[in-house]
């Protein structure tokens, strides 16, 4: 292998050792500036999209352990890469697919684990990792708000009664 390849490959080893997750994709059809448009979406949800020479992209997912391609590298391919949550990503490319009717995901890995177009068209439409952690917390947070209710219950309902008992004997309030 030259030089150059050797390169490439390894680049795009430390990128895929680097990340969690990446996602193919087609690009057929999408000019420069719609390229430059996905990168700017990409960036912001902390991910970023490479076009990468389908046998060197091979080589080094290889090299990275992950060896389920089976000829399922075949077009014009793009590489999603990045450090967050793989949802975010996909968000991002299944909402810029359906914009411009071009971009199409071909599979992708979480860990080690192959993912298929439908999966990752799934984890698109899981809320953001913010959101889920909110509602986990508000999960948790449940039973103990409602257990400190319960206990308040009886107290509050034994104020109300000596409050009524009080009245009836006709002495003032207690405040």
């Amino acid at each position: 292998m030259r030089p150059e390849k050797q390169n490439l490959t390894k680049e795009y080893l430390v990128r895929l050792n680097a990340s969690p997750f990446f996602i193919v994709v087609d690009y057929k059809g999408l000019t420069v500036g719609h390229l430059t448009e996905l990168r700017r979406r990409l960036t912001k949800a902390g991910a970023e999209i490479h076009i990468v020479k389908n046998s060197i992209f091979r080589l080094a997912a290889k090299e990275a352990g992950v060896s389920d391609l089976n000829g399922s590298l075949s077009g014009q391919l793009a590489v999603v890469t990045g450090q967050r949550d793989i949802s975010t990503a996909a968000k991002v490319v299944k909402t810029f697919g359906s914009e411009l009717d071009k971009l199409k995901v071909h599979f992708g890995f979480l860990n080690n684990e192959r993912l298929e177009q439908a999966s990752i068209l799934k984890l698109a439409d899981l809320p953001s990792m913010e959101v889920l952690r909110g509602q986990f917390l508000g999960v948790l947070n449940a039973p103990a708000s409602k257990f400190v209710r319960l206990l308040n219950t009886p107290a509050s309902q034994l104020a109300r009664v000596l409050q009524a008992r009080q009245e009836k004997l006709g002495e003032p309030a207690v405040a």
